[in-house]
């Protein structure tokens, strides 16, 4: 993939790449965790073929290390993750790890930047759906992209800091199934998000979910990004923390201590991580059509 210009600006010309398409099914594992040897635009050319082809409940996991040290704390979580479509190495420890295994990957899948990406590349063509972060944060994005790339979007929602009662799920399930998106891009937190994608994904009759994280804040102008240097370096972790001590620090000292001692522990062949493959996929309209090129 040649990248031709980078910003973090809402520019009219920001991104133009020419695509490295991977080969089907190229994956890894790290920790028993399923990652998809892919880079932004493959991921992209696969959620754009899902959305021609019409597919319903197709769902993309960004995970990097937080998410796949939860995974090994969690069963229930490893399943989520075995059962999304693609599990995309947003974190560079992934691209690294991919790297050690013979993958050419030269970037992690950035959750905010393949979100601006598909906007800039595809801009008024498909409906867009923003589920997720603080209240007037999708809205703010939504006008945004509309403004710089076209975007439109059929539909905003942010939900409250709790579980929704069941009325409210019911509520939700059908706005979104009445504003018919091609796509709902998910701005909440890992493991919420991909819960959530998970149990929604056969409900709402929508071809893809991608769960993107903080890509809301960032892309609004809410929350301000890593510089490029430290994004492309392993380094985002320590511009996070520096910017919300108490709610990342456990993240990284702790969870970030695990994941580095349990992956030098299976590199070395000292301790193997069950992948959970013995487990069948929970299977939704057209899971056994994944990611068919």
């Amino acid at each position: 993939m040649r990248l031709h210009k980078r910003t973090n600006d809402f520019t009219p010309h920001e991104l133009v790449f020419e695509p490295e398409v991977a080969a089907a099914d190229s994956a890894f594992t790290v920790l028993g965790v399923r990652v998809d040897a892919v880079q932004i635009p493959d991921a992209i050319a696969q959620m754009e073929h899902w959305i021609a082809e019409r597919s319903v409940g197709r769902f993309v996991a960004f995970t990097g290390m937080h998410g796949v040290t939860e995974a090994r704390r969690d069963p229930a979580f490893m399943q989520v993750l075995d059962a999304a479509d693609l599990v995309v190495p947003d974190g560079m420890p992934l691209v690294w790890l991919g790297r050690w295994h013979g993958y050419k990957m030269r970037r992690r899948v950035y959750g905010p930047e393949l979100l601006k990406t598909f906007c800039v590349n595809t801009g008024p063509i498909y409906r867009h759906y923003f589920y997720g972060g603080a209240p007037g944060v999708a809205e703010t994005l939504a006008r945004r992209l509309k403004r710089f790339y076209a975007v439109r979007t059929v539909g905003t929602y942010s939900p409250p800091y709790r579980l929704l009662t069941s009325e409210e799920k019911l509520a939700v399930e059908h706005r979104i199934r009445a504003a018919a998106p091609d796509i709902v891009w998910v701005g909440l937190s890992t493991p919420k998000q991909e819960r959530w994608m998970f149990e929604e994904r056969a409900r709402l009759g929508v071809p893809v979910l991608a769960g993107v994280g903080a890509a809301f804040d960032f892309l609004a102008g809410t929350a301000r990004q890593a510089p490029d240097w430290m994004r492309e370096h392993g380094l985002e972790w320590l511009f996070r923390v520096a910017n919300e001590p108490r709610r990342l620090w456990r993240r990284y000292a702790i969870l970030g201590s695990d994941f580095a001692w349990n992956v030098a522990l299976e590199l070395l062949g000292v301790k193997k991580f069950n992948t959970h493959q013995e487990n069948p996929r929970t299977e939704h309209p057209q899971q056994n059509a994944r990611r068919a090129a």
